[in-house]
């Protein structure tokens, strides 16, 4: 990989990771469209989440604080324990997102083959991206959008769980899942949007720390240097987006992402009939 096909690579997560459009997607389709016309890897998606994720850790710094700070204290042993009843809101959230994040740390750690080859087949990726444009459509249009976002319950935390343990299939979109999700279960839009970002953070960075040890620190096959820069241009372009995101939801339905999904998923097809693309990288 080289410097700006890297610099490319780091706009592209920057922009696309927290709108419900499948950021591992576009990195595999235009990591193979880039003069190196090769797809970045799963282990080079999830590495420069560890950007994007630390913008959402700088963006929801205080209540990440005030949600761990509550949580430990709630907590019936230690130094802190029962400081604050376990039904203080904020310690709640704190065992909602461990809950939430259990779904798709133990999914992709049984399927991690799988994640990292044939569920990277682009074909399947154009499938996805149509099939979950039409159901973040229909739960946009027809989910009461009414709960706030403090009625969340332990049932419905495991739920967004699974939802944004689909996104571990490139096209479903780690947030456009829990979003889904969250607007089936009547939730509001910045309601669903917020714990999305919240929820994200510990099973996101821990799969991209995972995958930075497990490549000895390199980043992978694209090396150390590309892989850094990418995250940082990630880290910078993911803060911008997540303000410009959620006054959006607060303004907007989700129709130009459902279109924008469906004009993908066509286009995607196009390129694997003509051969511009192809369902699978070359192995070895």
């Amino acid at each position: 990989m080289t410097w700006w096909e890297a610099v490319i690579l780091g706009l592209v997560q920057g922009l696309t990771e927290f709108l419900p459009i499948s950021s591992s997607a576009h990195l595999r389709i235009v990591g193979e469209l880039l003069p190196g016309g090769s797809d970045p890897g799963a282990a080079f998606s999830a590495i420069t989440q560890i950007g994007t994720e630390a913008a959402v850790i700088l963006y929801f710094r205080r209540d990440f604080a005030r949600i761990v700070s509550r949580w430990f204290q709630a907590l019936p042993v230690g130094p802190w324990k029962n400081r604050v009843p376990t039904s203080d809101p904020d310690a709640r959230m704190g065992w909602y997102i461990i809950l939430g994040s259990i779904p798709i740390v133990v999914l992709g750690l049984l399927f991690q083959d799988a994640i990292e080859h044939a569920l990277r087949n682009l074909y399947l990726t154009a499938l996805v991206l149509a099939l979950f444009a039409l159901i973040l459509g229909w739960a946009d249009v027809r989910g009461a959008k009414s709960r706030p976002l403090e009625s969340l319950t332990m049932k419905h935390a495991w739920l967004f769980g699974f939802a944004q343990a689909l996104a571990l299939v490139p096209g479903v979109s780690r947030s456009g899942g829990t979003i889904t999700a969250g607007l089936l279960m009547g939730y509001t839009r910045e309601a669903a949007a917020r714990y999305s970002f919240l929820l994200a953070v510990p099973a996101v960075l821990g799969s991209g720390l995972y995958q930075l040890v497990k490549s000895g620190g390199t980043g992978g096959a694209a090396g150390f240097g590309p892989t850094a820069l990418a995250t940082l241009i990630a880290f910078v372009v993911g803060y911008v987006v997540i303000i410009a995101f959620l006054k959006i939801v607060s303004t907007y339905s989700y129709k130009p992402f459902v279109y924008y999904r469906l004009g993908l998923a066509a286009l995607v097809v196009v390129l694997l009939v003509v051969g511009v693309l192809q369902p699978l990288p070359p192995t070895g």
